[in-house]
């Protein structure tokens, strides 16, 4: 297998920075008519892929909306992850594990495993147990040429009262931006929500220099940020930005789906 970098850059060269979101919550499976089951949601993630191959390189499933439905759902992701390597779409499992010790190489071993069925392209990763927690499970994800995003600055109102606070005159943003830059090769990326405040969250930086870390950017779309404003918001990192939309691609049903897309990526 070739390396994420490489991999990674070779999707955005061919299909842009867009990142399509599988996120097959209740409300949006009842919008499509659906049933609120495991099937309806791997039927759900079925019509995205088809709708994704050969129009964008990269999909994000969020992990909890298989979750809920338990080993069910779990079988639906899999199922799902499967189709989309077929469809040679890079895998972003939006998970947002964290933890010490042998319960994150448990995850590591699930996510990044030769023989798991969960085998991902990249990882979402939360660095609030310490960044230094999520050190083995770079490595891991580096061993099997995987990657990692670690939430830095994200958008929920709850975030600022962690995310904000200084030690040292640094934010914790600021921090977690800086052991990813330490340790990434370029598989280690940042999560940063496109509607927040870089300067309130201590990482202004990102808009001044090139950071040199693929970021990826949930909050375009439904969320508010518009795709046209990415060189605005992230400035001289911006082409290091992969858009994450999920909503505003699904909102008009299976039917609109392609003309989403397209729309989406004209945009950028």
């Amino acid at each position: 297998m070739d390396r994420y970098t490489n991999r990674l850059q070779a999707a955005v060269e061919s299909f842009g920075q867009l990142v399509v979101g599988i996120d097959p919550s209740e409300s949006t499976l009842a919008d499509w008519g659906m049933n609120d089951t495991a099937q309806s949601a791997r039927d759900f993630g079925y019509e995205i892929i088809a709708a994704c191959e050969e129009r964008i390189g990269i999909i994000k499933p969020q992990v909890a909306f298989f979750e809920r439905f338990g080993s069910a759902g779990y079988l639906a992701l899999e199922d799902i992850m499967e189709a989309a390597r077929e469809a040679n779409l890079l895998v972003i499992a939006d998970a947002k594990r964290g933890d010490i010790g042998s319960t994150m190489q448990g995850y590591a071993q699930a996510w990044f495993g030769d023989d798991s069925p969960l085998r991902s392209d990249a990882l979402t990763l939360s660095p609030y147990l310490g960044p230094s927690s999520l050190s083995d499970t770079i490595e891991a994800a580096r061993d099997v040429k995987a990657g990692v995003f670690i939430l830095a600055a994200t958008s929920n109102p709850e975030a600022k009262q962690l995310q904000q606070a200084k030690g040292n005159g640094r934010t914790v943003s600021d921090r977690v931006l800086r052991f990813a830059a330490e340790h990434s090769a370029g598989d280690v990326g940042i999560v940063v929500g496109a509607t927040v405040n870089l300067a309130e969250f201590g990482i202004e930086e990102i808009r001044e220099r090139d950071i040199q870390l693929p970021i990826l950017a949930p909050g375009f779309g439904a969320q508010g940020a518009k795709l046209s404003q990415l060189g605005e918001i992230f400035g001289a990192s911006s082409q290091r930005v992969l858009a994450n939309v999920s909503r505003s691609v699904v909102s008009g049903g299976v039917g609109e789906i392609v003309n989403q897309i397209e729309k989406l990526k004209a945009e950028l």
